[in-house]
C-alpha cells in the first residue's frame, strides 16, 4: 500500500485530509488508499441524509487520530462523497504517521 502523505496537505489553518466517503457501509472505518485518486477511503455506517454521515466521519477521524472533534472539520464537499477534512493544531509528519500506522493495519 502506498505513502498517504500525497492525500494530506499541510495549509494555514491546519493539516487538510482528502478522502473518499462510502456512506451506509456495513462496516465502519478506513478503508485504504486510492493512489489513482490520492484520497483515503473512508466508510461509515449512517447514510448520507441530513449530515448524519458528515457527522460520523468526524467522530470516526477523532477516534482514529486520538484527537478531539472540535479540532476536526469538513472543510469541503459537505453533500458530495469526496471531502476535505481540516485538521487544526497537529503537526502534518504527526498526521502522516498516524494514518500511515492505521493504513498498515488495514492491509
Amino acid at each position: 500500500m502506498g505513502d498517504c502523505s500525497a492525500a494530506i496537505n499541510l495549509l494555514d489553518e491546519g493539516v487538510m485530509i482528502a478522502i473518499e466517503v462510502q456512506p451506509g457501509a456495513r462496516h465502519e472505518g478506513l478503508v485504504g488508499f486510492n493512489e489513482w485518486r490520492q484520497r483515503l477511503q473512508i466508510a461509515v455506517r449512517a447514510p448520507p441524509q441530513d449530515g448524519k454521515a458528515n457527522s460520523s466521519i468526524l467522530d470516526l477521524f477523532s477516534e482514529l487520530l486520538e484527537l478531539p472533534v472540535s479540532r476536526i472539520k469538513i472543510s469541503s464537499g459537505h453533500t458530495s462523497r469526496k471531502k476535505a477534512i481540516m485538521i487544526s493544531e497537529s503537526s502534518f509528519e504527526e498526521i502522516v504517521e498516524k494514518i500511515n500506522d492505521l493504513l498498515h493495519e488495514v492491509s
